[in-house]
């Protein structure tokens, strides 16, 4: 009788043992799935199967370091370049302006804005597209470097569950501009 309630015992520990490994799992996948971003998910989170929000965070991760290699060589190729007037000279050759690069972070977006000293468009005007789309301006700054502004604009999402349709912010600010 001792070995059938040692063998019992045995297979209650492997069960609880078992339930706290799934519940500690459960709990991962569930902080996992809290990291990506609403937008980046189609359907609701809550819609979405342990396995298909998995996928979705092993996508959004490659994405992620993809994103980290291109800046991290655009960052070596601007430091190769030397100083700022170099970099400069450089986009004069190649480049068409205005330039309007938009930067999904997530909870945030990066404007960046280049363009002449001669081109004719409201600053207030990039700020009202921003807001119209759901964007909170944070912060703003402008600078001139020889016949170029360039403009930087950090705006916060106003509401994180809708987000913000970059596609579309960068279509209007690219009617505006050109």
């Amino acid at each position: 009788m001792k070995k059938s309630s040692n063998s019992e015992a045995s297979k209650v520990d492997r069960k609880m043992v078992e339930r706290n490994r799934r519940i500690q799992m459960k709990g991962l996948c569930f902080k996992l799935a809290s990291l990506i971003p609403p937008h980046y998910i189609k359907p609701s989170k809550e819609m979405l199967s342990q396995l298909d929000q998995l996928d979705y965070a092993a996508s959004y991760i490659k994405q992620l370091r993809e994103r980290i290699e291109k800046l991290e060589g655009e960052k070596e190729e601007a430091t190769s370049l030397g100083n700022s007037n170099k970099m400069i000279d450089t986009m004069k050759i190649g480049t068409k302006w205005p330039v309007i690069d938009l930067r999904d972070m997530g909870s945030s977006i990066e404007v960046s804005l280049i363009s002449g000293l001669h081109k004719n468009f409201m600053f207030s005007e990039v700020i009202s597209i921003l807001h119209e789309e759901g964007a909170e301006v944070v912060s703003s700054s402008f600078s001139t470097v020889g016949d170029k502004v360039f403009h930087s604009i950090h705006a916060q999402v106003k509401i994180s569950r809708v987000g913000v349709d970059t596609s579309r912010v960068l279509q209007r600010l690219q009617e505006l501009v050109y």
